[in-house]
């Protein structure tokens, strides 16, 4: 087998990396946006993976630090059905997805925006050219759904749909990817030595006074996130190295003493809908290697 290494991984020079930028002629940036998503990390010298064979990571999401190291294999999951089923598509087959994206892009008006989220599409690359258009033209890339699972975010500003080649190049990163709809208990049970796990939830803090509760409250608990705690601990006892980021609350801290190194880091907040909301933010990093 093949040990990763980050170096390689990163697009310094690596033969996968060259590959894909060879396919775009561009850098590889995340599909979707997506709330609390980790573009910021990849950059930091806090992040440094040790040299690994598979890449896991068990809440995806938006995928930055995996389209940033570009790993030649990896288990990638996460509880969206929708967002699971829009990665495989776009992986077997991307063409079609470019093409229903670009008659979106084509049609896009503040009318048939909410005329496409009012609709539901069939799985396939139908379904996730919708749901790439929605993200995409939403407020602020936020998911969010009523209580019958309908997408009900309000359209946004940007209208940078279909961007050259970026479609092509991710279907080549996932090429060798495993995706799964699955809980994240459930993929940190299949790590194992020679993986490096990073593990992104939703922030919910032990008080629930925290500033993604209205997101996030109903989907991940407390209790959650003291199963999350076990199952890194699990992780990392059969061998996987593992990476934790966090909100950086005593309640968190606590609940990791012991488990892992803890690094606070300060990032720039984006979430907030007015620019003058946005400042600075604390976040944690329990390093488990």
């Amino acid at each position: 087998m093949v040990v990763c290494d980050v170096r390689r991984c990163s697009g310094q020079g690596g033969e996968i990396a060259e590959a894909a930028d060879a396919v775009a002629g561009l850098p590889l940036l995340p599909l979707v946006k997506w709330a609390g998503g980790k573009r910021w990390l990849a950059r930091r010298p806090e992040f440094r993976p040790p040299p690994f064979i598979r890449y896991v990571e068990p809440f995806f999401g938006g995928g930055a630090l995996f389209f940033h190291l570009l790993p030649r294999a990896s288990l990638l999951s996460d509880i969206n059905v929708d967002l699971i089923r829009t990665y495989e598509a776009v992986r077997d087959n991307w063409q079609d997805v470019e093409r229903e994206l670009l008659k979106h892009a084509a049609q896009h008006t503040s009318e048939y925006y909410y005329e496409v989220r009012s609709r539901s599409e069939d799985l396939g690359a139908r379904a996730a050219a919708r749901f790439l258009y929605l993200n995409r033209t939403c407020w602020n890339g936020l998911y969010r759904v009523n209580r019958s699972g309908e997408f009900n975010v309000p359209i946004g500003t940007k209208t940078n749909i279909v961007t050259s080649g970026e479609l092509k190049a991710a279907s080549e990163a996932l090429q060798t990817a495993t995706l799964r709809v699955a809980d994240f208990a459930e993929t940190l049970s299949r790590t194992t030595a020679g993986d490096f796990v990073y593990v992104d939830p939703p922030y919910t803090v032990k008080h629930n006074r925290n500033g993604f509760l209205k997101y996030n409250e109903r989907i991940f608990t407390w209790a959650d996130q003291e199963r999350l705690r076990d199952a890194v601990v699990a992780a990392r006892a059969r061998g996987a190295h593992v990476l934790v980021s966090n909100a950086a609350h005593d309640s968190v801290r606590e609940l990791y003493e012991g488990v892992g190194e803890v690094i606070e880091l300060q990032r720039a907040s984006v979430i907030a809908g007015k620019a003058t909301a946005r400042g600075s933010e604390t976040e944690l990093l329990v390093r488990c290697y």
